[in-house]
C-alpha cells in the first residue's frame, strides 16, 4: 500500500458545519485571523483545511477553547469578493478529506495541521433500489435552482453525478437539517454505499423522498 498523501502547516478554518468532497461552502470572512489566511491562499493559490468544531464558537472569543473533529475537508476558493475592508466573500470548494496527525494555534488564534489525505471515494453506482433518492435529489435542486435570482446558482459543483452514491449522498447530507455531528460521521464513512443507505434511512423516516 502506498503511504499517504501528507500536508504540513495546512491552515485550518474551523466551522459549525461540514464540508463534504464535491460541496460549495459560501463564507463571510471578517475575522483578522482568518482574512490573512484566506487573502495569501487566494494569493498564492494554496488550500486550506474546514473542520467541524466540537467545543467553542466560530467567532473567536477571548479565554475561550476550541476543539474540532480531527477529520476534515481541504478547500480552495472557488470564488472571491471583497466588497468592503475587513469582509471577504468566498466560495469554499470541497476536495478531498483529511485525518490531522498533530495541530497547533498560532499566537493571533490560526490553527494550522500536520495532515494524512484519505483516499477519495470509490465510485459506486447507485443500486435499483435506491435510484429514487437519486431522483429525488435531482428534482430538489432542479426546484431549488428554478427559485433563485437570475445570475446566481447552487452552491454545488457541476456536473452532477446522480449516478454515483457518495456524490448524492454528500448532497443529500448538505441539504438535511441534520446535526452536525451526524454529518461529520456520515463524512467520515468510507464506504459510500453505506453512506447512502443511512440517508435513505433519514429521508424514509421524513417522507422527503417519496
Amino acid at each position: 500500500m502506498p503511504a499517504a498523501l501528507t500536508l504540513q502547516s495546512l491552515p485550518l478554518f474551523p466551522l459549525g458545519t461540514v464540508l463534504f468532497p464535491g460541496g460549495v461552502l459560501p463564507l463571510r470572512v471578517f475575522e483578522v485571523r482568518y482574512l490573512d489566511m484566506i487573502g495569501k491562499c487566494h494569493k498564492t493559490g494554496a488550500p486550506f483545511g474546514v473542520v467541524s468544531l466540537t467545543q467553542g464558537q466560530e467567532v473567536r472569543h477571548p479565554g475561550a477553547k476550541e476543539a474540532f473533529s480531527t477529520v476534515g475537508t481541504i478547500a480552495s476558493i472557488g470564488e472571491f469578493d471583497t466588497p468592503q475592508a475587513g469582509l471577504m466573500l468566498i466560495r469554499a470548494v470541497g476536495s478531498q478529506r483529511f485525518r490531522i496527525t498533530s495541530s497547533e494555534q498560532l499566537k493571533h488564534g490560526l490553527w494550522i495541521a500536520d495532515v494524512e489525505q484519505i483516499d477519495n471515494d470509490m465510485i459506486v453506482p447507485v443500486p435499483e433500489d435506491l435510484q429514487h433518492i437519486a431522483l429525488a435529489l435531482e428534482r430538489v435542486l432542479e426546484s431549488l435552482e428554478q427559485r433563485l435570482p437570475a445570475g446566481e446558482s447552487l452552491p454545488i459543483q457541476k456536473p452532477p453525478r446522480y449516478d454515483d452514491c457518495g456524490w448524492v449522498a454528500n448532497r443529500w447530507c448538505e441539504l438535511l437539517p441534520l446535526p452536525v455531528g451526524l454529518k461529520q460521521k456520515l463524512m467520515e464513512l468510507e464506504n459510500p454505499l453505506v453512506r447512502l443507505e443511512l440517508v435513505s434511512d433519514v429521508l424514509a423516516k421524513t417522507g422527503i423522498a417519496s
